[in-house]
C-alpha cells in the first residue's frame, strides 16, 4: 500500500501534466478569461484605489482676454470620494496640491511658482510668455509621477509632478526651432509620453516639429533622482530645421519650498535634424534634396501624439497624415518605420497597445480646415516588426475601421465627400472626430467628440459595437431617457445645446469597472470646431458586457468662473454667453 507521501507525489505529478497541457495549446500559455492568473488579477483589482486627474485648459487667473493662455487647473479626485458620489452622497471633493488650501482644484501657477528661474534667459517663469493651457498629464509606468504638457504656442513647457505628494519636481522648456515656412522661433508641448521602462520622457514639440527626450534616473524604488534634457537625442521632423532657442531648465523652490531638479545636457546633432529618412526620402514633403515619401508622403509634420510601445518604440502621428516609428533609446532618436498619409491619415490623437498590437486613430485637423472635415479611422500595427529600420510603408498596418462618411482629407482618398459643413451641434452634425482610446478587457474603446459615442472593437476579431454617453442605457441616443450630462449641463445660456458631453481623452480604472472620460466645456480652448460641450468635467462610464459596452453613470463636474476671457466665434457651434470657462481635455487614472 503506497504511503501518503507517494500519493501526494502522484497528485503533484498529475497536476503538473494538466498544467503543461493547458500551456501547450496553440504553443502559448492559456489566456482564457477563467484561467487562474486572470482570476488572481481580478481579485487584486477588486479593492484597487486610484485617483482621477483631469487637465483643465482654461485660465486660472482673471483679466486675460484670450482663453487658455495663462495658468490652468488640475482636478484630482480619489476613488473613495468618487464611490461616495456614485452612492448619492454629494459631489466628490477635489484634492489640493498646496499646504495653504484644504481642497482643489490645483492651480498650475501655484504648483510651478512664477519665481522659478530659466537657465537660458535668466528670467523668471512669471516674466516669460506662454505658461498656460494644460493639455494633458500622463503618468509614468509606476504611477509615481505625471508629465504636464503646457500647450500655449510659443511657450513650450513640460513639468513633472509627484503623484503622491502633488509637488512639482522639475520644469523644462523645449527647443525653439525655425524651419521651411517658419522664420521665427517656434515651440509648444502638445503631449508627452513616458517610455515603457520609465527611463525616458518623450516630448512632443508640436510647433517646433520635433520629438525631444528627457533622460530619467531612478533609484531601486523607482523614485526619480535626476532628469536630463538630452539635446543630442532630439529628432527634427520638418524641412531645413535649425535651432533658434536652446532648451532650458528651471531652478528654484516649488510650492512646498523644495528645490526643483534637472539639467540640460548634450549638443544638437546634424543627423537628428537632417531632412531625410533612412530610406533616402524627405521626412516632410518638398524638402528639395530628395523625393517625397511614397503613398502620399508627409505634407505637414507637426507631431500630434506620440505613443510609446513595449519594445522601446514611439509611434508619432502627424498633422497632415503619415507616421514615424522611432527607436526612442538611440541618440539621436532614429526612424525605424515610416508611412505615407494614404496609409495613416492625419491628426491622430489616441493610441494604446494590447499584446503586440499598437492601435492608432485619425481625426479632424485642429486647424481651421478641420471645421469642414469628418474623420474616424483606426489602424493596428504589429509592434514586433521594427527591430531594424524597415522600407517605406512596410509592413502595412491592419485597417480596423474607416467610417463611410470620412471626407477626402488628411490623406484619405476613398469616397466622394470632400467637405462636411454640418457643424458640430448634436442632432444636426453628421461630422465625426475620433479622439482618445483605451483598452477594457479585450475591447478597444475609441471616442467620437462630435457624435458623443464610443466605438468598441474586439482586439482580435475587430468586431465593432457602439454605445453613447447621452442616454441612461448607452443605447438610446438622444431619443431615449437622457444621461447625467443633461442634468449637469450649464443653464446660463438659452442657446447652448444641453446633454452634449463632447468626450475626449480617457483611461480605464484599475478595477476594470469604469472609464474616466474628459468632457469638454462650452468654450473649448483647442479644436473649437469639434470640442464644444455642455457638462465639463470627467464622465464616469460604467463598463458592461465584459468591457464591450458602457453607459454614463455620473460626472465629476469641474467649474471655472475665475477666468474672464472673451468668447470668439465657435465654428459650427454656439457662441456661449455664460460665465463657465472650464474645459477638461484629458483624464487619466493613477493607481494608488
Amino acid at each position: 500500500m503506497p504511503s501518503w507521501i507517494q500519493i501526494l507525489n502522484r497528485i503533484i505529478a498529475v497536476t503538473s501534466l494538466v498544467l503543461q497541457d493547458s500551456l501547450l495549446v496553440s504553443g502559448k500559455p492559456s489566456t482564457t478569461r477563467d484561467d487562474s492568473a486572470n482570476k488572481q488579477e481580478r481579485n487584486l483589482k477588486k479593492n484597487a484605489r486610484y485617483e482621477v486627474w483631469g487637465s483643465d485648459q482654461s485660465n486660472s487667473v482673471a483679466g486675460v482676454s484670450t482663453p487658455g493662455t495663462k495658468g490652468s487647473f488640475i482636478w484630482i479626485w480619489n476613488s473613495t470620494q468618487i464611490d461616495r458620489q456614485l452612492a448619492g452622497d454629494g459631489d466628490a471633493v477635489p484634492m489640493t496640491c498646496t499646504r495653504t488650501k484644504a481642497n482643489g482644484p490645483c492651480d498650475l501657477l501655484e504648483a510651478f511658482p512664477e519665481g522659478l528661474v530659466d537657465s537660458v534667459t535668466g528670467l523668471t517663469l512669471g516674466a516669460l510668455p506662454g505658461f498656460g493651457r494644460l493639455h494633458g498629464v500622463i503618468q509614468d509606468p509606476y504611477g509615481k509621477y505625471v508629465a504636464a504638457s503646457v500647450f500655449v504656442p510659443g511657450g513650450g513647457y513640460v513639468g513633472i509632478i509627484d503623484t503622491n505628494t502633488k509637488q512639482a519636481i522639475a520644469l523644462f522648456r523645449v527647443t525653439g526651432f525655425t524651419f521651411e515656412g517658419q522664420t521665427t522661433s517656434a515651440r509648444s508641448v502638445h503631449m508627452c509620453i513616458w517610455s515603457d521602462d520609465g527611463k525616458a520622457l518623450l516630448v512632443d514639440n508640436l510647433d517646433g516639429k520635433a520629438i525631444e527626450r528627457i533622460d530619467v534616473t531612478r533609484n531601486k524604488q523607482n523614485v526619480i533622482t535626476d532628469l536630463k534634457f538630452n539635446k543630442a537625442a532630439t529628432i527634427g521632423l520638418g524641412r531645413n530645421m535649425a535651432v533658434a532657442d536652446e532648451a532650458s531648465v528651471f531652478s528654484g523652490p516649488n510650492a512646498f519650498g523644495v528645490n526643483l531638479i534637472g539639467s540640460v545636457v548634450g549638443s544638437y546633432s546634424s543627423a537628428g535634424l537632417d531632412n531625410l529618412t533612412p530610406n533616402g526620402v524627405c521626412k516632410e514633403n518638398g524638402c528639395g534634396t530628395a523625393p517625397n515619401g511614397a503613398a502620399g508622403g508627409r505634407p505637414n509634420n507637426l507631431p500630434i501624439c506620440p505613443i510609446a510601445s513595449k519594445n522601446g518604440l514611439v509611434y508619432v502621428t502627424l498633422a497632415g497624415g503619415g507616421l514615424f516609428i522611432l527607436n526612442s533609446s538611440t541618440t539621436p532618436m532614429r526612424i525605424v518605420g515610416e508611412y505615407g498619409n494614404r496609409v495613416v491619415y492625419g491628426a491622430g490623437c489616441g493610441g494604446v497597445q494590447k499584446n503586440n498590437q499598437v492601435f492608432l486613430n485619425a481625426g479632424v485637423a485642429a486647424s481651421a480646415a478641420g471645421a469642414t472635415q469628418s474623420m474616424f479611422a483606426v489602424v493596428s500595427f504589429d509592434d514586433r516588426q521594427y527591430s531594424v529600420s524597415r522600407p517605406q510603408n512596410t509592413p502595412m498596418p491592419v485597417r480596423v475601421f474607416q467610417d463611410a462618411g470620412n471626407t477626402k482629407t488628411g490623406g484619405n482618398i476613398d469616397g466622394a465627400i470632400t467637405v462636411d459643413e454640418s457643424g458640430q451641434l448634436p442632432g444636426v452634425s453628421t461630422r465625426r472626430d475620433s479622439h482618445g482610446m483605451a483598452i477594457a478587457g479585450n475591447y478597444l474603446h475609441v471616442a467620437d467628440r462630435i457624435q458623443n459615442v464610443i466605438e468598441t472593437f474586439h482586439v482580435n476579431t475587430y468586431e465593432r459595437s457602439t454605445y453613447d454617453v447621452v442616454s441612461i442605457t448607452g443605447q438610446a441616443g438622444r431619443t431615449g431617457a437622457a444621461s447625467k450630462c443633461f442634468q449637469r449641463s450649464l443653464l446660463d445660456d438659452e442657446n447652448l445645446i444641453l446633454n452634449d458631453p463632447a468626450p475626449d481623452l480617457f483611461e480605464t480604472t484599475p478595477d476594470g469597472k469604469y472609464l474616466m472620460i474628459a468632457f469638454r466645456g462650452p468654450v473649448p480652448v483647442s479644436v473649437a470646431h469639434a470640442g464644444q460641450g455642455s457638462c465639463p468635467g470627467v464622465g464616469i462610464v460604467q463598463l458592461t458586457e465584459g468591457g464591450k459596452s458602457g453607459k454614463l453613470l455620473d460626472i465629476l463636474r469641474s467649474t471655472n468662473t475665475v477666468d474672464t476671457s472673451s468668447v470668439s466665434a465657435l465654428p459650427g457651434g454656439v457662441v456661449y454667453a455664460g460665465k463657465e470657462r472650464s474645459d477638461v481635455h484629458g483624464a487619466i487614472v493613477v493607481a494608488k
